[in-house]
């Protein structure tokens, strides 16, 4: 199958080669009362029919953007992804552009359309890198997206890729790196798109694409890229897509994430390993050094024991606790799904949607020692990656401040590069602390603003039922650094199953998941702007 574009950079312009036909002609864009509005039915029905009649070329597309390899780190891949995702835009009458930052880093593609007597300008967010992989840990290739009538888990076999519409079954799943997480709502956006042209129904609202190409490497040039294009971004809101949707498989509008800051520590012993007959109670042992540090970070129930750590913590709202009780409880067929047994998840028996409206701090790994059968030897060093889940008002500085200073009172030096010979000297229990990219704090909007009040409408109504409406998402997501500079209000409105082994091994999508996901975007583009007006 050839590639879904050829391009070609030449002093720095992105000339792109496409070499398949377009889903749908470019048709003109039609006036916002161009075309008698459609009922909310008449509207699923055809964004139903376009996306039954399309599934091939909808899957391959989304096939030959999940087939790139997207880490942040891989600038080459990177700019590969953004050549493609501009064809994409391109290829529906979009005309993108590749956003830089002054201080480096991915670019965003940006795109934006028009429709003549809108009132209302909506940005629509994805990302299109992805985490790291290991690939002896993928039952496929993380960039060979390979289809399976079901889950790894419960035997899903290896099947070919559809080759006529209708042949995909709604819980064959799609494994490739970022196939949930979250290259599928940039295809879903667009297909969308399409479905509303080719019913000759207009956006309701102006729209703007904004695709990042750093959100899982922590947006650390995000805030210099969106201070140069600001007057380009300037917008009524946000809508965030990532994430995934509820538990229940329902969907649901988000109104806010947790923020992220993350570090690695070191603890030190000697220069060389030694004999733990010899030398062990003699020696400093790093492992268990760090071993008893981090446990001095938090409690069994996952209460974090640094003082000052909660000063900041924003309250939770009155609205935001009767949106909690609205939730559906998920947590006893969690348990059961996770092998996690009655009293074996922390917080005392809370509640997993009340849990995650509080910060968090996670180990990521731990690791002492040569890798396979043990030593009985002491180790030099020992590290511990953690990363900490923020609620507003925290600020990551801050955050940073307490866990160095909580090292400070419990008689550490605290080091932020590797100790030569005099400071191992100078004598004392040396900690490292290797801080990644500077994050970002958490982010709510309130359920009663107009733009939330308008999404959660929008969206029931590209589905034809009811959506869920979260305080906040568990993940992160850097909107705060969008609310920031650009002063505009956010939802976010994932469509990923939240079995979708998101970060990890096995990634994959399910398709009803990306089927469903074309309609609430055709739901948000469609109706947005009328609900906008609508009072609660």
């Amino acid at each position: 199958m050839p590639s879904l574009i050829t391009h070609v950079v030449t002093s720095g312009i992105v000339a792109l080669a496409l070499a398949i036909v377009p889903l749908t002609s470019a048709a003109p864009c039609l006036g916002a009362q161009g075309a008698p509005a459609s009922s909310a039915a008449a509207l699923r029905s055809a964004v139903d029919s376009h996306r039954r009649s399309h599934e091939v070329e909808i899957l391959n597309e989304f096939r030959d953007l999940l087939a790139i390899p997207n880490l942040a780190s891989d600038s080459a891949n990177i700019r590969r992804n953004a050549a493609a995702i501009s064809a994409m835009l391109q290829r529906r009458g979009v005309v993108p552009r590749l956003l830089e930052s002054p201080t480096g880093g991915p670019p965003a593609v940006y795109g934006e359309l028009r429709t003549p007597g809108a009132t209302r300008t909506i940005v629509l967010y994805a990302h299109y890198d992805g985490q790291p992989v290991e690939p002896a840990r993928w039952a496929t290739p993380p960039w060979e997206p390979t289809m399976r009538d079901g889950t790894l888990e419960q035997g899903g076999r290896v099947v070919p890729m559809p080759t006529a519409n209708g042949l995909a079954g709604p819980e064959w799943r799609l494994y490739a790196r970022s196939a949930g997480d979250d290259k599928a709502p940039i295809v879903a956006m667009l297909v969308a798109l399409d479905a509303l042209r080719a019913a000759g129904i207009a956006p309701s609202v102006n729209l703007k694409f904004y695709f990042d190409g750093e959100e899982e490497a922590g947006n650390g040039h995000t805030r210099a890229l969106l201070e140069r294009h600001a007057d380009l971004l300037a917008s009524d809101g946000w809508v965030f897509a990532d994430g995934p949707v509820h538990q229940s498989r329902r969907q649901q509008v988000v109104m806010g994430v947790r923020g992220v800051t993350d570090v690695v520590i070191t603890a030190y012993g000697a220069t060389r390993a030694l004999h733990s007959g010899h030398y062990g109670n003699w020696s400093p042992n790093p492992a268990a050094i760090l071993a008893n540090f981090v446990a001095s970070l938090r409690d069994i129930e996952g209460r974090i024991l640094v003082s000052g750590f909660y000063d900041d913590v924003r309250p939770i709202s009155a609205a935001e606790r009767r949106a909690l009780r609205t939730v559906p409880s998920v947590d006893a067929a969690l348990r059961r799904e996770l092998g996690l047994g009655t009293g074996a998840t922390e917080g005392r028996g809370a509640l997993l949607a009340e849990r995650i409206m509080e910060p968090a701090l996670n180990v990521r790994s731990l690791h002492a020692g040569p890798v396979g059968a043990a030593a009985n030897a002491i180790p030099t060093e020992a590290t511990a990656s953690i990363d900490f889940r923020l609620v507003p008002d925290q600020r990551p500085a801050r955050i940073r401040a307490s866990i160095e200073a909580h090292a400070r009172r419990r008689g550490f030096t605290v080091l932020h590069a590797a100790p030569d010979s005099a400071t191992r000297m100078a004598g004392g229990r040396l900690l490292r602390f290797d801080w990644g990219s500077e994050g970002y704090p958490g982010q709510r909007t309130r359920p009663d603003t107009p733009l939330a009040r308008a999404v959660v409408r929008a969206v029931a109504e590209g589905l034809g039922v009811s959506v869920i409406e979260v305080p906040t998402l568990g993940g992160s997501l850097p909107t705060a650094l969008f609310a920031d500079v650009l002063r505009a209000p956010l939802v976010v409105v994932p469509i990923a199953n939240h079995d979708n082994n998101q970060h990890a091994a096995n990634e994959h999508l399910r398709l009803q998941n990306l089927w469903d996901g074309i309609m609430v975007f055709a739901g948000l583009q469609a109706r947005l702007g009328a609900e906008w007006s609508v009072t609660p």
